[in-house]
C-alpha cells in the first residue's frame, strides 16, 4: 500500500467513524468509559474492606475510594446490598457519618443509582438554582431514552410530582417548551434510512423561522428529530446560508433560550465536546465547580469519558487529568482523578 493510499484510507476511516456516533454505540464497540467492570470482583472482600475503613480509629479514605472508584455502578450497588445484609446497616448512611465535605458528596453520588442521582440533580436545577438551561438540559438531552424514563419515574416517586409540572412552574418561554419536549422523550429513533427530503424541509423551515411566533419550529426540529438527521440538517443549513446555524441562534434568541439552543446544537454535533466544554468551564471558575465535576465524571465514567478526555485535550491543549490536578484541592481530588483515570499525552 502506498503512503498516499494509506492517508486516503485513514481519512475515509476517520470520516466513517465520525458519523457513527461511537459514544452512543458502546454496546457494539465496547465501553468508551474509564471505569470498567472489575474482573476480580469479590463482594465479600469489598464489604470487609469498607467495614475496616470506617470502623477503625481513623477513617481510611484511601481504602474507601480505592473500592468505590474501581467498581462499576452495578458492582457498587451489589456492595451496598451485601453490606446491609451482613451488618444490618446502610452503607450510604455509614459513609456519610464517617465523611464530610466534597468527599462525602462524591461518595454519596458514587453509591446512588444513576437514575436517583439524575433525579436529584434535575430537581435541584429546576427548584431555585437558576440552572435549568444548563443542568436540566444536560440531563434531559444526553441520557438515553431508558435512562431518561427511569430518571423521571424516580423524580415522581421521590418528589411526589412530575418533572414536567416543575418545568412548567419554574421555566418559561422557549426554554420551557424545549425542556418539556425533551422530557417527553419523543425524539425519533434512527432507522438507518436517510430522508433527504425531510432534511431539506427542516432546513427551509429553520431559514424561514426567524420572525416572531416561530419558536415552535425550532422546538420541533431540535427535540424531535434523531441526532443523525439533525447533523445533516446543521451541515446543509451551513451550505445553504453560508454560516453555521449557531450564528442565527445567537442573533434570533437571547438569554436562557439562546444558551439552551446552542447547548442542544453542540450535543447534536459532538456530545463528548459538549461535556469537555462544561468541565473546562467548571475548572476555570475561581473555586472549581465541584458539583459539575462530580456529576459529569461520575455519569460519563462508564459511557464516554475517554472520548470527553480526547476532546478536552484537543481543544484546550492540556489533558483533563492535568487540569484536575492543577485546579482541584481537598479530599475529593483523588476521587476525581481516579474517575478520570489517566493522563492524555
Amino acid at each position: 500500500m502506498s503512503v498516499t493510499h494509506g492517508k486516503m484510507g485513514l481519512s475515509l476511516t476517520q470520516e466513517i467513524l465520525s458519523h457513527l456516533g461511537l459514544a452512543n454505540k458502546t454496546a457494539a464497540w465496547g465501553t468508551l468509559g474509564t471505569l470498567r467492570t472489575f474482573l476480580s470482583f469479590s463482594v465479600d472482600k469489598d464489604v470487609q474492606r469498607l467495614l475496616k475503613a470506617i470502623a477503625g480509629q481513623g477513617v481510611d479514605c484511601i481504602a474507601i475510594l480505592d473500592v468505590l472508584t474501581n467498581r462499576s455502578r452495578e458492582q457498587r450497588q451489589l456492595i451496598s446490598r451485601a453490606f446491609h445484609e451482613r451488618t444490618q446497616q446502610d452503607l450510604l448512611k455509614s459513609l456519610q457519618a464517617a465523611l464530610s465535605g466534597n468527599l462525602e458528596r462524591i461518595v454519596v453520588a458514587l453509591l446512588q443509582p444513576a437514575a436517583h442521582l439524575d433525579a436529584r440533580e434535575l430537581r435541584k436545577a429546576l427548584k431555585g438554582s437558576g440552572s435549568a438551561e444548563d443542568v436540566a438540559l444536560e440531563i434531559l438531552a444526553t441520557r438515553t431514552p431508558p435512562q431518561l424514563r427511569e430518571c423521571l419515574a424516580v423524580y415522581k416517586h421521590n418528589f411526589q410530582v412530575d418533572a414536567a409540572e416543575d418545568i412548567k412552574s419554574e421555566t418559561r418561554g422557549i426554554l420551557r417548551d424545549l425542556l418539556l419536549a425533551l422530557a417527553k422523550g419523543g425524539r425519533e429513533a434512527y432507522t438507518g434510512i436517510i430522508d433527504y427530503n425531510l432534511a431539506a424541509q427542516d432546513v427551509q423551515a429553520l431559514k424561514q423561522a426567524e420572525g416572531p411566533s416561530t419558536e415552535r419550529m425550532w422546538v420541533l426540529v431540535f427535540t424531535q428529530r434523531n441526532p443523525e438527521h439533525l447533523v445533516r440538517v446543521l451541515n446543509q443549513y451551513q451550505r445553504d446560508v453560508g454560516h453555521e446555524l449557531e450564528k442565527t441562534v445567537r442573533a434570533r434568541f437571547h438569554g436562557a433560550a439562546c444558551v439552551a439552543l446552542l447547548s442542544l446544537a453542540l450535543v447534536i454535533r459532538n456530545t463528548p465536546l459538549y461535556f469537555a466544554d462544561k468541565l473546562h468551564q467548571a475548572l476555570q471558575e475561581t473555586e472549581p465547580n465541584y458539583q459539575v465535576l462530580m456529576r459529569i465524571l461520575i455519569s460519563r465514567s462508564e459511557t464516554d469519558l475517554l472520548s470527553i478526555r480526547a476532546e478536552f485535550r484537543k481543544k484546550y491543549g492540556k489533558s483533563l487529568y492535568s487540569s484536575l490536578q492543577d485546579a482541584v484541592k481537598g479530599d475529593c481530588r483523588s476521587a476525581l482523578l481516579a474517575l478520570c483515570r489517566a493522563e492524555d499525552l
